[in-house]
């Protein structure tokens, strides 16, 4: 897909790769995972996020994860496991994730276990950043708590120097996806973020704005499921757009204020 970048002096809001506090095309290194990790406890700071968990809501928690792929930062997505059966229905992605279990000893903790479950990294594995909320109400009326960190490959050193060297490369086909529930996982580099014509102006909620994305060349053509069913995205979709939206759309906004791609404010939080 080509990509044509929204000029900053269009529209405070527009997206734009020269705004961002980190590199969008070179791979992530020490260096800039330190200045992503300073970027969320600004933002942190400065909408004055609650850690105190309301007892009478249920609650879930995700990890945005961070990796680099062939040399190219990016953040990894997953294609859920219950795909339609019919063109015309919406096919769902979203950051590895889910509900909190009474053993998990926190939000974080049950983020980085579900990790684990669903695309077998351990929790070793990754270097957490930081918190990016404010927790938002899923459709299924849990409180979702989202987390950010950078994915190392199994059997990679962490690296103890060199902070601008490039951090190892994750390669996506070697995930132990946890099938039927994920059936699939993707790689969404991070200019994707800030090219034009992927993104589309939404409301979230039906009252705040952020932004969809059109990740119709990057999911896997094929995937299997339940049964080993091979499943023909391209055939399922009929063609169509394919897009990130809804409350893994609204975390991806986030993530673009923290990272200073979009200026959008999205701090406010639902009230429902």
């Amino acid at each position: 897909m080509l990509c044509g970048m929204f000029m900053a002096t269009t529209s405070s809001v527009l997206p734009s790769m020269s705004h961002s506090t980190v590199s969008l095309t070179a791979p992530f290194t020490r260096n800039s995972l330190d200045t992503v990790r300073r970027a969320l406890l600004d933002y942190a700071t400065s909408t004055g996020l609650s850690s105190e968990p309301d007892p009478n809501e249920s609650h879930a928690a995700v990890l945005v994860p961070l990796c680099n792929v062939d040399g190219v930062p990016g953040i990894l997505l997953e294609v859920r496991g219950n795909l339609r059966s019919h063109p015309g229905e919406e096919l769902n992605y979203s950051f590895p994730g889910g509900k909190v279990d009474k053993a998990d000893s926190s939000f974080l903790a049950a983020a980085l276990r579900e990790v684990h479950e669903e695309v077998g990294v351990p929790p070793g594995r990754v270097d957490v950043l930081g918190r990016l909320g404010p927790p938002e109400r899923s459709l299924k009326g849990l409180r979702v708590w989202p987390y950010v960190g950078f994915v190392y490959p199994l059997g990679a050193a962490s690296p103890d120097e060199e902070p601008d060297v490039p951090l190892p490369s994750l390669s996506v086909n070697s995930l132990a996806v946890s099938q039927p529930e994920v059936a699939a996982a993707f790689h969404l580099p991070l200019s994707a973020l800030a090219c034009q014509t992927r993104l589309r102006s939404s409301l979230f909620r039906a009252s705040r704005p952020y932004w969809t994305l059109d990740v119709s060349d990057l999911v896997p053509q094929r995937v299997q499921t339940r049964g080993d069913v091979d499943h023909n995205l391209v055939e399922k979709t009929a063609g169509e757009k394919l897009e990130v939206w809804g409350l893994t759309g609204w975390y991806l906004s986030l993530i673009m204020e923290v990272l200073g791609i979009s200026t959008w404010n999205t701090r406010g939080r639902d009230q429902g």
